[in-house]
């Protein structure tokens, strides 16, 4: 099967206004983007990156093996800390 060049960017930030801290929530023992990041990757389509402008986010998503990259603080939304 060919390699898809499809690149699914998760932007996952700390500071949401309605629930501060969702990504690194708990859930069944893993952070919330961990599972996030889980089910994109099981989805088959192509490189997975997690776009974050926080360290714990980081540091999680790449104890769990995958791939996550640091981005600006000051991005207004996730559509901008993806571009």
């Amino acid at each position: 099967m060919p390699q898809s060049r499809a690149l699914v960017v998760i932007p996952a930030r700390m500071q949401a206004t309605r629930l501060p801290g969702k990504p690194m929530a708990d859930i069944a023992g893993a952070p919330m983007i961990v599972h996030v990041w889980r089910r994109a990757t099981a989805a088959g389509v192509g490189r997975v990156v997690v776009a974050t402008d926080a360290a714990e986010i980081l540091d999680a998503v790449r104890r769990a093996g995958g791939e996550a990259v640091m981005t600006r603080p000051d991005h207004i939304s996730g559509s901008d800390r993806i571009f």
